[in-house]
């Protein structure tokens, strides 16, 4: 069974064209060191000022150029590519480049993951327009990069929250942009810095999943990153790791108030598992372990994708994102 039918995916592009247009509510990020930082979300982020917060306009400019890219946008397509015409202009990326320049822990590291798989997305589209988006989000991608090259040497410790602080989710997305990229040195100090952090972890305590705002599993993005990292040694990692996968991962979390911005990060926790279950059981090959991960990998998505379209703006300006990750990695 297709999992993204054609009405999702409309249905998606056309909320993601709502949602980067879209200003208020917002949650800014943004310190205020005097009152001449008091200015409007679109002053202080003219390309992702919408969607609720900077992330998250990130990646609902990431779901419209994966749904164009595989030809999935459907009716939205004409809006989509205006959307995104209207944000990804050199003025308004350079705007947010000098952003990140002088704010150098803004969005760490979610938000720069987000931003890189927006730079993969774009480069991997062999279009006019995405040439064209890619060479102005260049220097955006360039900050990001140098703000997680300083980061990395310093980072003594991994977060390993089930919320955007998540180091391994964030390691998973700059990895693969840097091998994408062809960028050694940074594929090199992440992978390093993978190792330091996670290469010697046993009988990781995941039973204790989920956090009640989780919409990242703590244990499944360890995996993830490490399958990366690993290669071939990691069936043997993950057998230390997570001899048996607890049935808290296998189950689908319980999101029992969709109106509440926290208690629905849920749903999007049920879409993040089914993306990583999946990964690693294509990692694991075949056997007894990778079958279980994607017969639960099945259960989240028939659990989050009939509620993705809520109604509700805490869950829907973000929660699609996670659906289309979930169905189309």
């Amino acid at each position: 069974m297709e999992r993204l039918t054609d009405a999702l995916a409309t249905d998606l592009a056309r909320l993601a064209v709502e949602n980067i247009g879209r200003e208020y509510p917002n949650a800014p990020a943004h310190l205020l060191r005097s009152a001449d930082d008091l200015r409007t979300p679109r002053e202080l982020h003219p390309a992702f000022f919408g969607s609720w917060d900077w992330h998250s306009s990130v990646h609902q400019h990431w779901l419209l150029v994966r749904l164009m890219r595989l030809g999935r946008a459907g009716p939205a397509e004409s809006s989509a590519r205006s959307a995104l015409a209207a944000s990804l202009t050199p003025q308004k990326l350079e705007v947010e480049a000098a952003y990140l320049r002088e704010r150098a822990g803004f969005e760490r590291t979610y938000g720069w993951a987000w931003l890189l798989h927006l730079a993969d997305e774009l480069a991997a589209w062999p279009d006019p327009d995405a040439s064209a988006w890619s060479a102005a989000l260049a220097p955006v991608v360039a900050a990001v990069r140098s703000n997680w090259v300083a980061f990395l040497p310093v980072a003594t410790y991994p977060i390993r929250a089930g919320t955007h602080a998540n180091s391994a989710f964030g390691l998973t997305f700059a990895l693969e942009h840097a091998r994408a990229a062809g960028d050694g040195s940074f594929a090199s100090a992440i992978e390093g810095r993978a190792r330091d952090w996670f290469a010697s972890d046993r009988a990781y305590p995941a039973h204790f999943e989920p956090g009640g705002d989780d919409f990242i599993s703590p244990a499944l993005a360890e995996a993830v990153l490490m399958a990366l990292v690993l290669n071939s040694e990691f069936a043997t990692w993950f057998e230390e790791f997570m001899p048996t996968i607890p049935q808290q991962l296998l189950s689908p979390a319980i999101v029992a108030d969709r109106s509440d911005p926290k208690t629905v990060h849920l749903d999007g926790l049920n879409l993040s598992r089914a993306w990583s279950l999946r990964r690693i059981a294509k990692a694991l090959g075949e056997g007894a372990t990778s079958s279980r991960a994607r017969a639960a990998a099945d259960d989240h998505l028939d659990a989050a994708l009939p509620h993705v379209l809520s109604g509700e703006y805490g869950g829907e300006h973000w929660v699609g994102t996670f659906a289309l990750l979930a169905t189309t990695d």
